[in-house]
């Protein structure tokens, strides 16, 4: 009997169907390969539904949703909704309500494909961000006073607890470690100006890579230079942790560097529970239901959580069936591919 994966599908807005709809055709054709099944089970959750009943996440979901070991998410962004409220309401909510307390995010260069940095290839662009994503500022805590006056006062405050910190560094010194590359872990704060907040993350940096990851050499740079050095000297890095706000802004950085957001993709992790896996770029709602839309970082998603669930060799499998998939387009960028959505699809499942 194959082992079999019950994955929850949330396909969401915009193309976000469509390139699910791909990455779900690929990994049933991995698992025929590999003697597994995946289980899907689809829940429309999204802007549609939001609109025709007013809810985004009935009080059920969270519950229903812990019982499968990975969600499957497309995108979540529709135009007719107000930004912020889908985001808050599906995405934040499933982060914080599921303790997937780490954002994983690599960023590594195929062959083929072009980078907007001069003279970088491959072997200078493959690092990994990992990104604390349960505190900081995304917690939304703060508010106004005499809002809409010429007196007005906001307020948004960063929270970093302790446990939150650690178990987000206890995570990326684990991930250097099995990642076993140069064995370098860089924090990136802002020590110089954030000087609670970060003067917690960089005193537990150096007391548990000390005491407890010795072979591991830590290293730190302000947010800024990091990224002057993404663009510059990217092949300086090998794992980066860092706390929620700018491990959202660095990791775009990552995403235009290693290619663009065709190929860019990232997961919501809860090492003892249920992590999502979703592509990086947005719903394009310009896009939906015309064929153009590269679905290659959803299916990127998929191969992340192939390798979650303990599949290393499908993982692999299948991350050489998109480098070889991403050497015969004419572009990552949508509408420029020089094959459909459905067409890339079915060449990487060739691949395999």
């Amino acid at each position: 009997m194959p082992d079999t994966y019950p994955i929850a599908v949330i396909g969401g807005d915009g193309t976000g169907p469509e390139v699910i709809a791909e990455g779900v055709k690929v990994m049933d054709a991995l698992a025929d390969r590999f003697n597994l099944k995946f289980d899907w089970h689809y829940f429309d959750f999204g802007g549609d539904r939001y609109l025709k009943t007013g809810e985004i996440l009935p009080d059920s979901a969270i519950e229903e949703l812990r019982q499968f070991k990975a969600i499957y998410l497309g995108a979540v962004g529709h135009p007719e909704v107000k930004p912020g409220i889908l985001e808050k309401g599906l995405l934040l909510q499933l982060r914080f309500k599921l303790e997937q307390y780490i954002n994983l995010r690599p960023i590594k260069l195929y062959p083929g494909v072009e980078t907007p940095l001069k003279n970088k290839g491959p072997e200078e662009i493959d690092f990994v961000v990992v990104r604390e994503n349960n505190e900081g500022l995304y917690l939304g805590a703060g508010g106004f006073f005499k809002k809409g006056t010429p007196q007005e006062v906001a307020i948004q405050e960063s929270i970093n607890t302790r446990f939150g910190v650690e178990r987000c560094l206890r995570y990326a010194f684990d991930y250097t470690r099995k990642r076993d590359r140069e064995k370098k872990l860089t924090l990136c704060g802002k020590t110089n100006v954030l000087t609670f907040a970060f003067d917690l993350w960089e005193r537990a940096f150096h007391e548990i890579g000390e005491k407890d990851y010795p072979e591991i050499e830590r290293d730190y740079a302000h947010v800024d230079a990091i990224c002057m050095w993404m663009v510059k000297n990217p092949e300086y890095f090998d794992v980066i942790v860092t706390d929620n706000m700018f491990g959202d802004i660095i990791t775009d950085l990552g995403a235009m560097i290693q290619g663009g957001m065709g190929i860019a993709a990232g997961g919501n992790i809860n090492p003892e529970g249920t992590s999502m896996f979703e592509p990086i770029g947005g719903s394009a709602p310009k896009y939906t239901g015309q064929g153009k839309i590269n679905p290659l970082a959803a299916i990127s998603a998929g191969q992340m959580m192939v390798s979650f669930l303990g599949e290393e060799a499908a993982a692999e499998r299948l991350e050489d069936a998109i480098i070889k998939t991403c050497g015969k387009l004419k572009s990552l960028s949508a509408g420029k591919m020089g094959y459909t959505t459905s067409e890339v699809g079915d060449m990487v499942a060739e691949y395999l």
